[in-house]
């Protein structure tokens, strides 16, 4: 594994064979989305190795959370520098909004390993990454009723997306907690695993990700995401995008490796 330098003292970022790990490491806040922790995952989001095929969010273990939300004192430590409340809230708000929307817009295939609770913005931040684990202990809120607030970080634009606009009104007027069974029935989390499997479930599925044919996937994430308003419209991007992919070195591996009755080995290329 290689530690990849960055000027954050609140976020990691590491490289093991095609798999760049995005480690929120400010255990003293329970890696809540400060303008510090914001700041580190955009630069670790910028800082990205060429060899980079597959990128993991997750929290450090001292902090004992994947992500306890956004700084609620941050507006409070504003106002005292003479910024009025609704100044103070859109800078906090738009600052953890502008993470949580990197870490979408990612164009590498993104996994969020939720070891620890991921709270309001935090589980904004989960639910921003193509896929979710979580771990059997561990749990996903869109609580922001409890501190009194509406939904923010992009909640109102991915959570209707993922579960339906039934479930995600149910999930914000009533702050439910999801433990891991609810939240793999309603599609909150793509997978769950014990604390003893957790670290070999992870990497097994990060492995196989970074060690697909990255252009193909990059290029899948961008048309399962596109808005297109009818079948036509998909087909014609679909197309667009497979004569670009017909060129890489990863689709003769592949057809090579058909043909041959033996697995690829793709490069990324």
């Amino acid at each position: 594994m290689t530690e990849v330098e960055l000027d954050s003292d609140a976020v990691r970022l590491s490289l093991d064979d095609g798999v760049a790990t995005v480690t929120l490491d400010a255990p003293a806040v329970r890696n809540a989305l400060t303008v510090e922790v914001t700041a580190g995952v955009r630069e670790a989001l910028d800082s990205l190795p060429d060899a980079a095929r597959c990128v993991v969010v997750r929290g450090s273990d001292e902090a004992g959370a994947f992500c306890a939300g956004g700084d609620v004192n941050a507006m409070r430590e504003l106002q005292a520098d003479a910024m009025t409340l609704p100044e103070a809230v859109d800078h906090v708000v738009r600052d953890t909004a502008d993470c949580v929307r990197r870490v979408y817009e990612c164009d590498l295939p993104t996994v969020a390993a939720i070891d620890g609770p991921a709270v309001g913005a935090g589980a904004a931040l989960a639910i921003a990454c193509d896929l979710q684990l979580l771990r059997d202990d561990a749990a996903v809120s869109f609580g922001f009723r409890r501190v009194g607030l509406a939904v923010d970080s992009g909640v109102s634009y991915l959570l209707p997306r993922l579960v339906g606009r039934n479930v995600a009104m149910e999930l914000v007027y009533t702050g439910e907690e999801l433990g891991p069974d609810r939240a793999l029935e309603l599609g909150v989390v793509n997978r769950v695993a014990g604390a003893d499997e957790f670290e070999a479930e992870l990497a097994a599925l990060a492995e196989r990700i970074a060690g697909g044919p990255t252009k193909a996937l990059t290029a899948s994430k961008r048309l399962l995401r596109r808005p297109d308003d009818s079948i036509e419209a998909a087909i014609e991007h679909e197309a667009s995008a497979q004569a670009v992919i017909f060129e890489t070195d990863d689709h003769a591996e592949g057809v090579a490796s058909f043909t041959s009755r033996r697995e690829p080995e793709f490069e990324g290329t």
